[in-house]
């Protein structure tokens, strides 16, 4: 994604405003009687020093710090008990559910199934299981394997989207956000993430920019309002790029220079069912097998497996380690939110309405036997791009610090960004001290910041924290180097 994109993503990234200083010395604050004693005076003060500037004053902060360990100290707390809104730093409680029930190795497997039939017609259904690395190349390979099989005609393919109950439009995202890329639809049946790419491209001084499909087959398919112009090298540069709610229309707006870079940007689809046999459809026909008829399965019944049915082609997803890896480090949502509803599924002890609510119990439930206290933490999602997650810096650091002793503690911690190197973290901190011995996980939105994970040290000691702050009027970049500035006092601290 580029960063002239005003996507609120960003996929991802002085302690408290003045009333909570003052709330704190009357006694009356949240975090007035439960804030724990200082242990590293040096630590308190460089890290006030750097939140409480005066462009933070209106800024709410969460900091928890803490050595790793069963018996953890703790550096540094402040309001550390109270709700923030987390952004992607969700994904690190989705993410250790996950790992924690399923395991590693857990693969996720997208079949296509034949009823047997007296009359010789051939009856297919392709039955997806939320597999949210599925791509065109998996599709070609399950059209290989039917024509392997000597099947050339399809009398009927029925696309079952069952696995996952409930609205794949999560109920409270916000309308900008599910026209986006990073906001697509999660249903049982994903293709390509769900979303379809497009590059914009400045022309001369006064023309719209120039729209290109990354898939033009599919893009032919979209009716474009192109709105955007090409401005002097003098103007600012933005772009946003929606669409229509349920038809396959794409509104672009916004600016970019002339002779400026090209602009990467992606929309969601309105009906990923549809597209995902669409594209079946297009794959079977290269291995010259003919389709007759093509469905979608109805909603009701819940779903099931076709009695007497036999699997005739299959693929399997990456390992869960690989996924949690796309997940955290590329803070991709629609990971996270595929994964929270397998795990629902997979440890439900009956079916569920709603597969998300069904992944929320779970989660809740896993988290509670590593020791994450039930009420630290409230999840509307999986992904953290609902506004309504409420997640306090005490529930990140208790799941940091239960993953950390977890038999895939290693998976777990690979799965994060590593600053300077790698994931959302590869362009903070580098060259610096922190390069490579920080291990975390970002989160950004509107007015919303959050970094939580480890730091290793010099010493050989290793920290855990979360860095929380909301409502700032600030830059988002302004925060982030705050945050990196605290980053880099913990690792040069001998507390």
């Amino acid at each position: 994604m580029g960063m002239r994109t005003d996507w609120r993503c960003w996929v991802d990234m002085g302690l408290g405003s003045v009333l909570g200083l003052i709330l704190i010395v009357l006694g009356n604050g949240p975090a007035a009687s439960s804030q724990p004693p200082v242990v590293c005076p040096a630590v308190a003060d460089a890290i006030e020093s750097i939140t409480q500037h005066p462009q933070f004053r209106r800024a709410r902060w969460g900091v928890l710090i803490q050595t790793v360990g069963a018996q953890p100290q703790t550096l540094y707390a402040y309001d550390a008990a109270n709700y923030f809104i987390p952004a992607s730093n969700a994904k690190l409680l989705t993410t250790a559910a996950v790992l924690n029930q399923l395991g590693p190795d857990f693969r996720i497997r997208t079949s296509i199934y034949q009823v047997p039939r007296s009359d010789g017609r051939v009856i297919l259904q392709v039955v997806g299981r939320g597999d949210p690395s599925f791509s065109d190349a998996d599709l070609e390979q399950l059209a290989y394997q039917i024509r392997s099989r000597g099947i050339t005609r399809i009398d009927r393919l029925v696309a079952d989207d069952r696995y996952f109950q409930g609205d794949p439009v999560h109920p409270n995202w916000e309308w900008e956000d599910i026209q986006a890329g990073y906001g697509a639809p999660v249903n049982s049946l994903i293709l390509n993430q769900n979303w379809i790419g497009l590059t914009l491209i400045p022309q001369s001084l006064g023309q719209p920019l120039r729209v290109v499909w990354d898939d033009p087959e599919t893009g032919r398919g979209w009716r474009m309002i192109n709105r955007s112009t090409t401005v002097a090298a003098t103007e600012p540069e933005f772009v946003q790029v929606g669409r229509d709610l349920t038809e396959s229309i794409a509104y672009i707006t916004g600016q970019l220079r002339v002779g400026s870079a090209a602009e990467p940007v992606a929309v969601s689809i309105p009906r990923p069912t549809e597209h995902f046999l669409e594209r079946l459809q297009r794959a079977l026909a290269s291995q010259q097998v003919a389709v007759v008829q093509a469905a979608v399965t109805p909603d009701p019944p819940p779903f099931s497996i076709p009695a007497n049915s036999i699997e005739i082609a299959a693929v399997e997803s990456p390992p869960l380690a690989d996924l949690l890896m796309e997940t955290n480090q590329q803070s991709n949502n629609l990971y996270a939110e595929a994964l929270l509803r397998i795990l629902g599924i997979q440890v439900a002890e009956a079916p569920k309405p709603s597969s998300l609510e069904a992944g929320i119990t779970a989660v809740q439930r896993t988290l509670g036997t590593l020791g994450v206290e039930p009420s630290s933490y409230q999840l509307a999602d999986g992904s953290g791009l609902s506004r309504q997650n409420q997640i306090s810096p005490e529930a990140l650091v208790a799941t940091l610090q239960a993953m950390a002793q977890h038999p895939d503690a290693s998976v777990y911690r690979a799965s994060l960004s590593v600053a300077g190197i790698s994931g959302t973290l590869r362009h903070r901190l580098q060259n610096s001290r922190v390069q490579g011995s920080l291990q975390g996980k970002t989160g950004a939105l509107r007015s919303v910041a959050t970094l939580s994970g480890y730091l290793e040290r010099s010493d050989a000691s290793t920290l855990v924290f979360s860095l929380m702050a909301n409502h700032f009027e600030t830059s988002l970049t302004s925060v982030q180097q705050a945050m990196d500035q605290i980053i880099e006092w913990l690792a040069a601290s001998r507390c």
